[in-house]
């Protein structure tokens, strides 16, 4: 993990495309107070913080804690800061600039944030404007934090492997997958580790417990490790001894599902197709019942982002360098379950996985 990373986020083109919204959207100006997209179209890793951008002002509103950093990281805005509360400096920066029509992130404030600039803003008009998916497309800076993110993982579930054995606990292999991850260069755990072994393996979200792990027991293990802000999620599924004849079974079900979602996750698809497609696979072998969620999601500098690949996904065409999770699994109640997962670069091919981790069956 030595090779030089690319941290040149394209900064221009974000704030090309954040005007072009404020156009096309007919505001005067954006008020940003969603962290993600504060860092994503300013540079700016701080929290308790704001952008407004019009149409000839950037604005970055913040704390005292945060203005050396501001000044340091957001070098395309200008750094105001608050003594008195966040959004009483919103208030006043808005009114003075004299906008009479501002998109806010209405998915994201609460209705007492909405309420109180409804209020201390008079005739001034509120447009809720979702914003999120102009991240969706990655850059090459963005693609090179997420392969690093993706090459921590991986190094982690190597050294893991030599961790799982009986009467380990859940939260001990949780909490030694997050200190190889940190020790690899991670900054945090992209998500809380998920740990289910055994018949807590039919939980999609096991998060990790006190319970020991048995010989003979599927072990599935879902985490993530940041890089310079952006995630990266995998799930590895091994058996901790031999594994069962129905165990393979199911294994061998789900492991044909994720290497077909990377044959069909591809550029000017849609989501709900290709979700469909893949859950075809676990329908025609007998287990469409015991797929219970989508089969992907966008990743980067959040966990879960646009686009979906699911049922419900307005996603109508992938484009290339989207990246996205490949994660079918099956869920048996008092039984277990195996998802197997990989990040993945969305071409005009198949998809080409940023996971590395081997996906075939691991019996310790």
């Amino acid at each position: 993990m030595g090779k030089e990373i690319n941290t040149n986020f394209d900064f221009t083109e974000r704030l090309a495309n954040l005007y072009e919204k404020i156009f096309v959207e007919e505001v005067d100006a954006l008020l940003i107070t969603k962290i993600p997209n504060v860092t994503y179209f300013s540079g700016f890793r701080g929290d308790s913080s704001a952008l407004l951008v019009g149409r000839n002002f950037r604005k970055l509103i913040t704390d005292g804690r945060y203005i050396e950093q501001a000044k340091i990281e957001a070098k395309n805005f200008q750094i105001i800061e608050q003594t008195e509360g966040l959004s009483k400096k919103i208030v006043e920066e808005l009114k003075n600039s004299g906008c009479k029509k501002i998109g806010i992130e209405g998915l994201v404030m609460t209705v007492a944030e909405h309420d109180y600039l409804a209020k201390e803003l008079k005739g001034v008009e509120l447009k809720s404007i979702e914003i999120d998916k102009l991240r969706q497309v990655k850059d090459a800076a963005e693609i090179s934090c997420i392969k690093r993110a993706c090459e921590i993982a991986d190094s982690a579930f190597e050294k893991i492997l030599g961790f799982l054995k009986p009467e380990v606990s859940e939260i001990e292999v949780a909490a030694e997958l997050e200190y190889f991850m940190r020790k690899f260069g991670s900054e945090r755990a992209a998500f809380t580790t998920i740990v289910a072994s055994g018949w807590r393996g039919s939980l999609p979200h096991g998060i990790a417990t006190e319970k020991k792990i048995c010989a003979g027991e599927l072990v599935t293990m879902d985490f993530g490790a940041v890089f310079n802000g952006y995630c990266s999620d995998m799930t590895r599924t091994i058996c901790v001894g031999r594994a069962s004849a129905e165990q393979k079974k199911i294994y061998d079900a789900v492991f044909s599902a994720q290497i077909y979602g990377l044959e069909v996750i591809t550029a000017y698809k849609g989501g709900k197709d290709i979700d469909a497609a893949v859950r075809k696979i676990l329908e025609d072998a007998g287990f469409g019942k015991n797929f219970v969620h989508g089969l992907g999601h966008g990743v980067g500098l959040e966990i879960h982002e646009e686009p979906r690949l699911s049922k419900r996904s307005k996603c109508e065409s992938l484009l290339p360098n989207m990246i996205v999770t490949d994660e079918p699994g099956l869920y048996i109640e008092n039984f277990g379950g195996v998802r197997i997962e990989d990040t993945v670069l969305v071409t005009q091919g198949a998809a080409q996985p940023l996971t590395l981790s081997p996906k075939t069956l691991i019996e310790l």
